[in-house]
């Protein structure tokens, strides 16, 4: 299957590091796509982080990409805002740095009251004023948009609640389901495609969750690959539901089994 793709979309966190930690084979993984002619794009669920703040993180491991490289469903979330809203959208975040600097670049007024969207990604300084604030803003009729559904995100050493662990409490004290617009919905897989220019079933997803990466790889008709350096493990493998076209244990298996399958392939 390796031997027939033409670009790879890629996960960050749980597949190229751990916090600031770079998982094995990073660098040379990279090395080997640009020796090969091989196009990348980076699509994370994180929102907290800017796109550049990925290029500036990504150079400093050894690795050289620019903005088109990286979808974060910040940036998925504010090209779907555009896209099905009138201009002067009023916009409430609650999220990270990233997001709100993200919506503010994409040309919205951020709002703290009569807001017409809210906008809900991870937030690690999250406090019940900030939930409060959000829940009246949409029981007062403001949509309500998730950039993911990510209910924990990795660390080096543990996982946290993550984005979808915010949504679940809006949406337990609202009664309102979230629009979610990061993995494993398709708005991230149709900007990546776009970018990239190949076929969906030449173009290779690679992520470490069986539920939004895989999932929605599989959705959006692309091949998948899971490493097993993120969420997922052996035994969830086993008895999950959703089962990827490969498996590897980190991106240096990854690499050496891709370099085979093309070398076989002359």
């Amino acid at each position: 299957m390796l031997e027939a793709i033409q670009a790879v979309v890629l996960d960050m966190d749980g597949v190229l590091w751990r916090g600031d930690e770079p998982l094995p084979g990073l660098a040379p993984f990279f090395d080997f796509l640009r020796a090969e002619s091989i196009p990348f794009v980076l699509a994370t669920n994180n929102s907290t982080k800017t796109v550049d703040t990925y290029v500036q993180k990504l150079a400093h491991l050894g690795v050289q990409a620019t903005p088109e490289n990286i979808v974060t469903s910040a940036v998925a979330a504010a090209d779907y805002l555009r896209r099905t809203h009138i201009d002067g959208l009023r916009v409430h975040v609650l999220g990270g740095p990233g997001l709100h600097e993200t919506m503010r670049a994409a040309g919205f007024s951020l709002v703290a009251a009569d807001a017409d969207v809210v906008v809900v990604g991870l937030d690690p300084d999250l406090t019940y004023q900030k939930l409060a604030q959000a829940m009246q803003l949409i029981r007062g009729g403001a949509r309500f948009i998730g950039t993911n559904g990510d209910r924990t995100f990795p660390l080096p050493d543990r996982l946290v609640p993550g984005a979808g662990s915010i949504l679940a409490a809006l949406q337990a004290c609202t009664d309102q389901k979230p629009l979610i617009i990061g993995k494993p919905e398709k708005p991230m897989f149709e900007i990546a495609l776009d970018r990239l220019g190949t076929p969906a079933g030449r173009t290779l997803m690679v992520g470490d969750r069986l539920d939004t990466d895989i999932l929605g790889g599989q959705q959006a008709g692309l091949r998948t690959a899971l490493l097993l350096t993120g969420v997922t493990t052996p035994e969830a493998l086993a008895t999950g539901s959703v089962r990827p076209d490969c498996v590897f244990d980190d991106l240096k298996a990854l690499h050496a089994a891709w370099a085979a399958a093309r070398r076989a392939r002359v």
